[in-house]
């Protein structure tokens, strides 16, 4: 997991990560449509959304077997909950169809809190549940970057 901000990418971040980030900074503005968008067909996209966050308990943890997540917070705050666990049985497998799997909490799960330009890295198998929020439940625009990393 890598933690960091939109404005002030670190040197070591690794380039693949790095491009990934920049071609959303460059090409997602206020104006952008929710909606998913191809970078490099079904290996590398993205998704623009408008949510609301809820109450930790009212969401479900996931998991991704072939893609790495990129969440980028671009407005509001987003509190999100990661394991450093194995993720064990999930209760909807849609890993070969979907890439995704839930289940309803990661074992000892940590929490961060993103604001805006914070950007947080899940690699494929990280247990994270993404739009929890932070105190109050509230808006939040942000772009969920998919890099397939494993087949």
């Amino acid at each position: 997991m890598i933690i960091g901000n939109i404005h002030n990418l670190q040197p070591w971040l690794p380039d693949a990560l790095r491009q990934a980030i920049e071609y959303v900074t460059a090409h997602v503005t206020d104006e952008t449509p929710a909606g998913k968008y191809e970078i490099d067909g079904n290996r590398l996209f993205y998704m623009v959304s408008n949510d609301v966050t809820e109450p930790f308990a009212d969401r479900k943890a996931e998991y991704h077997a072939r893609c790495l997540d990129i969440q980028i917070v671009l407005n509001g705050k987003e509190g999100m909950t990661f394991s450093t666990h194995p993720a064990g049985k999930p209760d909807t497998d849609w890993l070969a169809d979907k890439d995704i799997a839930f289940l309803a909490a990661g074992v000892d799960e940590k929490t961060v809190v993103l604001n805006e330009g914070d950007f947080v890295v899940f690699w494929p198998g990280t247990v994270h549940k993404p739009l929890c929020a932070a105190g109050e439940p509230g808006k939040v625009r942000k772009v969920v970057v998919k890099l397939r990393v494993n087949d």
